[in-house]
């Protein structure tokens, strides 16, 4: 039947041969071939509903044929099995059942709607409200799929993304409210009404997800923040203790990271020593700033352990060696935290094991 439609350049649909009408006789099945059950779709008028992303949509009947409802049972089910119910037959009665009033759905479902408003009027269901969303582009432009960027959630909170920041970045990628960008559950939940739904296609933004994070990890308790930070770590084979020096470092850095992964590399460089290369070495732990070094570790060896006296011994040394902040944090940064670029230094070197800073100090 398909191939024949073909070659007349027909729409390949099923042609109602079997479906019976007054004074119609119908063919036989063919042997051997259990059966299927058909809904006898209306043969005329419209279908017309009000989509609340769309807008009013109608296609006739004379588009849509008679969709199978039930397929035959294989050989291991047929005894007592009446059959395999279809999706377009079973998600209205599961619809139905759970009293479904609003369906909020991808676009590429919109062929399906037709069919499925005619099964609830058939049954003499109430219709729900459909909604038909957009696809999710990537960010080639091109649609998003298991097999073209696509991750699971999971992946996400590996990644280092918080739930409420994934919620809210979703939610705004289809739907808006007004100019806002940036809300929690309780204000979606408020201001959601099944309106202001997008009609176009949103386009997935790594950027953007990035900074919605990077918002939720600035307002993110640190000790829950420390919880994270130390799952990262174990992945990596670290073993840190949840204790209130690193919910100390979590607060450090967190306003400079969009991700937990972020925040664990920042917290890790505390519990692995820095490997600067024979090029940084030279570059920045110069002769000139050698001796300066050496001075400094002397009196961190001796003052209290605290980010105001190591400001004060960091204040000594660059007073009696003649120097600029500049010239001896650099040099520091790189030796200590393997890194040029660091929150205030005093603050940093303060949330160290005074011996581990000092360790790192004895190699020039």
């Amino acid at each position: 039947m398909r191939e024949g439609q073909k070659a007349r350049g027909e729409k390949t649909r099923y042609d109602g041969r079997w479906r019976p009408a007054p004074g119609k006789v119908l063919p036989a099945p063919p042997a051997g071939v259990r059966p299927v059950v058909r809904f006898a779709n209306p043969l005329h008028g419209m279908v017309t509903w009000d989509d609340l992303v769309k807008g009013p949509i109608s296609i006739s009947n004379e588009e849509i044929d008679d969709l199978i409802i039930l397929r035959p049972a294989s050989d291991e089910e047929a005894a007592g099995s009446l059959g395999i119910p279809t999706y377009n037959f079973a998600v209205v009665v599961d619809d139905w059942d759970m009293r479904i009033t609003h369906v909020f759905r991808g676009d590429e479902h919109i062929n399906n709607t037709p069919w499925q408003i005619n099964i609830y009027r058939a049954l003499g269901a109430p219709v729900p409200a459909f909604g038909h969303c957009p696809i999710i582009l990537g960010d080639d432009g091109l649609k998003l799929s298991k097999r073209r960027g696509a991750v699971s959630v999971t992946a996400y909170q590996e990644g280092g993304y918080l739930p409420e920041a994934m919620l809210n970045y979703l939610a705004r990628l289809g739907w808006s409210h007004g100019d806002e960008e940036l809300f929690g559950p309780q204000q979606m939940v408020q201001w959601f009404d099944g309106t202001h739904l997008a009609k176009s296609p949103a386009q997935w933004d790594p950027a953007k997800l990035a900074w919605v994070n990077a918002h939720y990890i600035k307002q993110a308790d640190d000790a829950r923040l420390a919880t994270l930070v130390r799952e990262q770590l174990l992945r990596r084979g670290l073993s840190v203790a949840h204790n209130d020096t690193l919910v100390a470092q979590c607060a450090l850095f967190k306003d400079r990271c969009s991700t937990t992964v972020e925040l664990a590399d920042w917290v890790q460089l505390y519990h692995s020593a820095p490997t600067p290369s024979a090029e940084e070495r030279a570059l920045h732990v110069t002769e000139a700033v050698v001796p300066a070094l050496r001075s400094l570790r002397d009196r961190l060896s001796s003052c209290d352990w605290t980010k105001p006296a190591i400001a004060d011994a960091l204040k000594e040394t660059l007073a009696a060696h003649g120097l600029k902040m500049p010239a001896l944090a650099m040099p520091l940064r790189l030796l200590v935290c393997g890194r040029l670029q660091t929150p205030s230094v005093d603050a940093v070197l303060s949330l160290f094991a005074r011996e581990e800073a000092l360790q790192r100090l004895r190699e020039v």
